[in-house]
């Protein structure tokens, strides 16, 4: 046993729930302190659960970041939503992160239509936790965004719900708060040694985090033009006896006419999203990547079983 391993005393699952964008997976790897799940200013970024480990006070905490939840009505979007209260309802704790800028901007009727929308989500959550009558912790995010005595009419809203345990003020960009965060989650972790080793920063297989990856470079690219119904699958994953590796993914997008957008003119956008996610690949595995990317159309991906597996999605839910 290694000296870390003795360490640690605690250990333990915490879920990251919350709406679209309220800054789950920032939050998921400013904790563990590398990049174990992708980050877009695009809603419904993360699709299934991502599990970090992180480890304060003695404690080992598996971070699940959880879909957002929100009102589902297709087949992937229920899917989502169903892996989200699921992660909840396994958690040894629950944190439910909160964009607290939308609330001020719906406060002061200065808001957008996405903050507007993000404060509904929000709502349904705490109805939701208020049936299930268990208490969680509230992480109000983007404390930098706002002078702090604008929230405390909030404050007093979300402690009059009766669902929140405790309540923090952090900025998942910026780290402000995230370790008292983090020391309220390891208190609540069950006694026990650790469940991974701790070198290990993510239980996510890596031909799945590289085209997660992919996928961000494509939603980073392609923005609000980027169809959502587009997905990333790893084809070959093969390893040469130099070290270098050879990854080839598909693109996959539901019409014809995504697949030029993909591609981009001559063909730019899809070596500019390959060049990128190449890169990036190759500092994580610390070794030389030939990525090579082709694009499929697929007007039924959506509704196949096996695109949900791979994910680790129900298909049924």
């Amino acid at each position: 046993m290694t000296d870390m391993e003795d360490e640690i005393r605690r250990a333990g699952f915490a879920a990251i729930i919350g709406a679209p964008n309220a800054g789950k997976s920032t939050l998921t790897n400013a904790m563990v302190g590398t990049k174990v799940a992708i980050v877009t200013h695009k809603v419904q970024t993360t699709r299934f659960p991502v599990r970090g480990i992180a480890h304060a006070d003695g404690a080992q905490i598996v971070i699940v970041d959880t879909p957002g939840i929100f009102g589902a009505k297709k087949r992937l979007d229920r899917a989502m939503v169903r892996a989200a209260w699921s992660g909840a309802d396994d958690a040894d704790a629950v944190v439910h992160l909160i964009d607290a800028a939308a609330w001020i901007a719906v406060q002061e009727e200065k808001a957008t239509a996405a903050q507007k929308k993000s404060v509904e989500d929000d709502r349904a959550v705490i109805e939701t936790l208020k049936h299930t009558g268990r208490k969680v912790m509230l992480a109000l995010n983007k404390i930098d965004l706002f002078a702090h005595d604008q929230i405390l009419p909030l404050m007093a809203e979300f402690n009059e719900s009766g669902v929140y345990a405790e309540i923090f003020m952090i900025s998942a960009e910026n780290g402000d708060g995230v370790a008292q965060l983090m020391s309220a989650i390891a208190a609540a972790m069950p006694e026990g040694g650790p469940l991974y080793p701790p070198e290990q920063s993510a239980d996510i297989p890596m031909q799945l985090l590289a085209a997660e990856i992919t996928r961000e470079k494509l939603m980073l690219r392609l923005h609000e033009e980027l169809p959502y119904q587009l997905t990333v699958e790893a084809e070959v994953w093969e390893n040469f006896k130099n070290g270098d590796v050879k990854i080839q993914q598909a693109v996959i997008v539901g019409r014809e006419s995504h697949k030029s957008m993909v591609l981009g003119k001559n063909g730019q956008t899809i070596k500019a999203v390959s060049k990128a996610a190449r890169k990036e690949l190759s500092e994580l595995l610390d070794r030389r990547v030939h990525l090579f990317l082709f694009v499929k159309v697929d007007e039924k991906w959506q509704e196949r079983r096996e695109s949900y597996a791979t994910l680790g999605l129900e298909f049924d839910a």
